[in-house]
């Protein structure tokens, strides 16, 4: 009985103790299945890629814009 008591007491390594306590909370996620992660995939790809040619126009019409601008001010 006292060793389990001198047992509890004696502290525990924060490495070990780390990785026990990551293991534990990695076996409570509920992780996507190989479609879910597929379907996701694509889905931040599109979004990206939309987000990417937005700027892209945005960015050509304000350079426009601005050269236009510049252009009509100082010639």
């Amino acid at each position: 009985m006292a060793e389990k008591a001198a047992k509890k007491n004696k502290p525990t390594n924060p490495i070990s103790k780390y990785w026990r306590e990551t293991r534990g909370e990695l076996r409570k996620v509920t992780w996507p299945t190989r479609e879910e992660s597929q379907r996701l995939t694509v889905i931040v790809l599109g979004v990206t890629l939309a987000f990417a040619i937005f700027l892209w126009v945005f960015d050509a019409v304000f350079s426009n814009g601005l050269e236009l601008l510049i252009t009509q001010l100082f010639l």
